[in-house]
This record gives structure tokens, C-alpha cells and sequence, in this order.
């Protein structure tokens, strides 16, 4: 017969201390297995977490993406803005000469003549020049509907 050595210390322990024995047991054990690198995740929540961050990381590329595109967009409506002001100084710099021309004309005075007719009509090809799209130019799609005067 071989002594029991448990037996008798087990029963001297009452229940509350026999709880706390397991309890440090288990505890021990998984200090032990966890040194190890035994990891027990029963609720699979290491998986939960890096889904989490995953789709922040998603939200923050999306953010980005939109940020950079957003900066796109200002820098062409920027330089479509410079462009249309650089467009309107050009045309009021023309228009402006022409009509300092046509009014310290000799013939200012006078009905239409051929050099009047001419410095208008180099007016108009110098505003078409500068800006093609208008109203009367070559390339400008016309406005009027069919059986309507132009412009």
C-alpha cells in the first residue's frame, strides 16, 4: 500500500480554500502554457480585433483617396480660373485700345467708312484670336436656333 500524501491535506482544506487552490492552479498552469506561446481565444477575439482594424485602415485609405482627389479637382478648377482671368484681361486690354483708337479717330464722327469697317472688323479677329470660343467667331458653335438671326 503506498501513502496517499493528498489525501490527508485535502482534507484538512476547507471548501473556500480548496477553490482558491484550484483556482491558483489554473492560473499557474495558464502562465505556464502562455509563456510557452499556447494561446486559447475561444470567442475568436485576436480575429475580431484585426477585422476592426482592418476596416479602419480601409476608412483611412478611402479618406485619402478622396482628400487627394478633392486636392485634384481645386488645382484644375484653380487653373481653369486663372486661365479664364488671364482670357478676360487679354480681351478688355484689346477692347480697350480699340476703343481709344475709334474715338481719337479722325473719322470718329462720320458715318461707317472702309477704315472704320477695317479696325472693327481687326478688332473682332483679335478677339477671336484670344479667345475662339466666343460668340461670332469661326470656331464657336452658333447660338441660334434654325430661322433665327445670328449674332
Amino acid at each position: 500500500m503506498t501513502p496517499n500524501l493528498l489525501g490527508p491535506a485535502l482534507r484538512t482544506l476547507t471548501p473556500l480554500g480548496l477553490i482558491t487552490g484550484i483556482v491558483a492552479l489554473v492560473a499557474a498552469l495558464g502562465l505556464v502554457l502562455g509563456g510557452l506561446g499556447f494561446r486559447w481565444d475561444p470567442l475568436d477575439l485576436s480575429r475580431r480585433r484585426a477585422e476592426a482594424s482592418e476596416a479602419v485602415a480601409a476608412r483611412a485609405r478611402a479618406d485619402a483617396d478622396a482628400r487627394s482627389v478633392e486636392a485634384e479637382g481645386q488645382a484644375g478648377q484653380i487653373a481653369r480660373l486663372d486661365a479664364s482671368l488671364q482670357t478676360a484681361r487679354s480681351l478688355d486690354r484689346a477692347t480697350t485700345l480699340a476703343i481709344q483708337d475709334a474715338r481719337t479717330a479722325d473719322d470718329a464722327d462720320q458715318p461707317l467708312a472702309t477704315d472704320r469697317a477695317d479696325r472693327l472688323r481687326d478688332h473682332d479677329r483679335e478677339l477671336c484670336r484670344i479667345a475662339p470660343d466666343l460668340v461670332g467667331c469661326a470656331a464657336a458653335p452658333d447660338p441660334a436656333a434654325a430661322g433665327e438671326p445670328t449674332m
